[in-house]
Parts: C-alpha cells; structure tokens; sequence
C-alpha cells in the first residue's frame, strides 16, 4: 500500500497510525535537516503529543539549504510528508506512521523561501539536525571560523546565503524589522552545549555583517541545551524493503531501536510544546546528561568503528560480536571513560555501559561501521578527546584512549587489513591520509596536527602510548593490538 493520508486507513493490522485530523495541525516548528533521526526521534515525540490531541498548533515544516535536500523534498511530498518507523528489537519489530511534518520548504539557491519561512509569525522554534560538524567551530580553538568560506560568503551576503545559519540570520532580521518577535533555536545535534553552541554560531556571524542584530538575537532569542538519543541507521534498499514486507510502500522509511531519550533544557522564548507528556524531559542540568551519552555512547561507537573499518567488520553489531572490538568497548568505557562520567538520576556510568553494550549488539539494527566511522576530525575531538585530557589531568588511565586514536590514524591511511580500499569518509580526508601515510613511519606526524590534538602533542604519557600502539598496528596488525591492551 503506497503510503499517504488517503491509505492511512487501509494499512495492515497493527501498524500504528495518526488518529488525530492532519488537516488541523498548524505549523509551529522549522527544522533544518530532515534525516532519519529527525525522524525517528524528534519528529516522532511531537507525533506522539498530537496522538492525545494536544499541541495542535507546532507541527513541524521541514527545511534544508543543500541542493541533495531537493530529492529528499520531492520524496516526502509524494508521501504527504509521512514516515514509517520501523523499530527493531532482537526478537521483534513493530511499525509506526508518524505525521507530525505537515510541509517542507522548496530548496532554492540564496534560501529565499526558508528566509520567509521562518520569518512567519507562526513559526517560533527554528530546530536543526546538522551532525556535529556542520557549526563552523574551529577545532583548535572551539571557537567560531569566521574564515570559513561559506561564512564569508554569507556575511557578505546576508540576504541571499548559503548556510543554514545564515538563513536563520536572515529571517530574524526580517523577524525584528517586521516586529513579529524571537524565536528559539533548538540544536539536535550531538554535541555538548549543543545550544551554547548554536547560539555561538548565530551571533558571531550576525556580527560580521550587521552588530545591532547581534545584539538583539544574543539578548532575545534562546537556545535550550539539549541531549538527544536513539540509534537510527541510514536507509538503503533493506529498509525500503523492509517496509514493503509489512505491507507499506514508503521511499523514505526509518528503522530505529527501541530505545529513545530527549532531555532538554527548559529555555524557549516563545514558547514550546509539552513534550514531557510524550517522555521527553526537561531538566536545569542536562550537561550531565549529555557528558554521559556523549563521552560513552558516541565516544564508543568511534571505539569500535575504527578497528571495524580496519578489519573489514560491516556493522557495529558485527563489531560488538568481534571478540576483540566488543571487549575493546567495554574495557575502554568501563576503565577510562567511566571514571571521568557523573551519574545522572537512575543510571550510573557502569550500568549506562550495560546499556550501551546491549544497544550497539542488537544485530535487528543494521547500523554500518561506515556511517559511524564518519566525520572522525569531530567525532574524535568532540567525544573522545575531553576524556583523555580529563584522564591526564587526573593520573588516570590512557593507554586504551591513545589506542582508539591510533586505530584512527591507522584507518585514515585509506585501507583495510585485507586490502580494499576505504572511500573517503571525513571532510579533510584528503589532508587525513596524507599525515596518516607519513605517520605509519613517524607516528608522531599524526599528533602535530595541532588543530585536532592541540597541546595533547606535547604530553609525553599520551604520545608515547599513541607512538606505542600505532606501531605494533602497523607491524603486527589491529587484532594483535587489541589482544596486547585487552590482556594488559
């Protein structure tokens, strides 16, 4: 059954579907980035708000500023703008039509229509899923890069830009010019602070072009910190046939696990949905929070998705079941991540482990080493870095931490143990395989690029064990690596 408001009714026994009037909702939320985790997290709390008929008014329109949004665009519509999720647990699987996105904002070059979009006094969240490196940070500073040349293309181009940041710049001008009001902007994505940093973007590159905006979006706009979780892997022609098993033709399906937590900060200038009613919550210290999902489950999956590219392993359940890779998790996470982690109310750090462990082994979810193994200049400084200054600091343990990084370095090279190439899978991959081809004889080469390590180059504990391992990689293999650290 081709999925769309008119077939909601015929679907098969069992799929859940909306029982509230699509035709009623109203807009109240952009959200930049429509991927599958959007999706299947985000998206599927305000679904479950409007299944008890509440907060009718902030159904979402959706909004991208990349040209390859155009394709995802024309899919949705064809759709009505409905997804399928599709949740996957071990010995079982159960289906869900979500209808919370009832539009999505033509992709045009200069982002006219977005501009407009949420300029609309309706609208009063403006919410992004970009991934963790799409906020122009400089990673030597964590600073904003202010000479990155989409940034300086949008400051001496504000009314036409190129960037998702600049499009928000834009609509609040017309916002404050129009006198309809702020708004607030809701970062998704995976990093710590991720609000701060939002808000960091927002106001620096209005200040290269227009001061007195700046000002008034640092002091009338909010931007809630945010801790956002649930395993979603991207959808190929499994997914899609997935769907069609249960009985739905869907182009855009979603798979997801059954876990999901949002926890969020309760800071929103113009009002917000209550999605603590759909199991959401909100909470003044989500920094907490975040450190733990961030530093065990994202720093994690960097762990094992590195050794896994390396060994030719294609998902991180088949990672998890590696006897090596799953043990080199837990021993990594439980002896030096845990130490530098605060329990948060219910979860210690060692039971949050347990969970993780569990998550990452479902073998349902078809998660590949590749897609986590992305973007490892972010991942790597964002999740994993922090833990080994904070070990250094604290005379803890480094040697699985250095160990993690020269498994990075050593996939970086471009690949695999067995041979085969690995395609270029990090936005300074070109760079990356340079330093790690000089780094298979100079391991030291790696950690000079100071705009990842920093200061880390200088601190003989942490080199020496990188030195250490990246050369028993090289010349006895990741396997016998891990079996050296994982017997130390």
């Amino acid at each position: 059954m081709k999925l769309s408001n008119a077939t909601l009714k015929d679907l098969p026994d069992g799929v859940i579907v909306p029982e509230y009037d699509r035709s009623k909702l109203t807009p109240g939320i952009v959200h930049i980035g429509l991927g599958n985790f959007h999706r299947g997290h985000q998206a599927w709390y305000l679904h479950r708000l409007f299944q008890q008929k509440l907060c009718m008014d902030w159904a979402i329109i959706g909004a991208g500023v990349r040209a390859y949004d155009a394709a995802q665009r024309e899919k949705m519509a064809a759709q009505d703008y409905l997804t399928t999720l599709i949740e996957l647990s071990p010995d079982s699987r159960s289906a869900e039509v979500t209808g919370s996105m009832i539009g999505y904002v033509p992709i045009e070059e200069g982002n006219g229509p977005l501009i407009e979009q949420m300029a609309d006094p309706a609208i009063r969240i403006v919410a992004l899923t970009v991934t963790e490196g799409g906020y122009y940070i400089d990673p030597a500073t964590k600073g904003f890069d202010s000479r990155h040349v989409d940034i300086l293309h949008d400051a001496a181009n504000p009314g036409s830009p190129k960037t998702a940041f600049g499009a928000m710049v834009a609509a609040l001008k017309l916002r404050r010019e129009r006198g309809i009001g702020p708004i607030t902007g809701q970062s998704c994505d995976n990093l710590q602070g991720n609000g701060d940093i939002l808000r960091q973007t927002l106001v620096s590159l209005a200040r290269m072009s227009d001061p007195v905006l700046a000002d008034w979006i640092a002091a009338q706009c909010s931007f809630p910190n945010s801790m956002v979780d649930c395993i979603v892997p991207a959808t190929g022609p499994k997914e899609i046939a997935l769907a069609r098993e249960i009985g739905i033709e869907d182009a855009v399906p979603v798979t997801h696990e059954s876990f999901r937590q949002w926890v969020i900060e309760d800071d929103f200038c113009a009002g917000r949905p209550d999605w603590d009613k759909a199991g959401a919550t909100f909470a003044d210290d989500v920094h907490t929070y975040e450190a733990m999902k961030i530093r065990i489950l994202n720093a994690g999956h960097q762990v094992i998705a590195n050794p896994g590219e390396i060994l030719s392993v294609e998902t991180i359940a088949g990672c998890m079941e590696h006897p090596r890779i799953g043990a080199l998790f837990r021993k990594v996470a439980l002896d030096e991540i845990s130490p530098h982690v605060h329990a948060v109310p219910g979860m210690t750090p060692e039971a949050y482990v347990d969970l993780i462990d569990s998550r990452f082994s479902n073998p349902k979810i078809v998660d590949t080493t590749r897609r986590v193994a992305f973007d490892g200049s972010s991942r790597h400084t964002g999740f994993l870095l922090p833990t080994v200054r904070d070990a250094l600091a604290k005379g803890g343990q480094i040697s699985g931490l250095a160990l993690v990084e020269a498994m990075w370095a050593r996939m970086c090279e471009g690949t695999r143990e067995d041979g085969s190439r690995i395609e270029p899978n990090d936005p300074f991959w070109g760079t990356l395989t340079i330093v790690a081809a000089e780094a298979k004889a100079r391991p030291m080469a790696w950690l000079e690029q100071k705009q990842l390590y920093g200061d880390l180059v200088d601190n003989a504990e942490f080199s020496d064990a990188f030195t250490r391992w990246l050369t028993v990689i090289w010349a006895d293999g990741a396997d016998t690596a891990m079996q050296a650290y994982l017997q130390s």
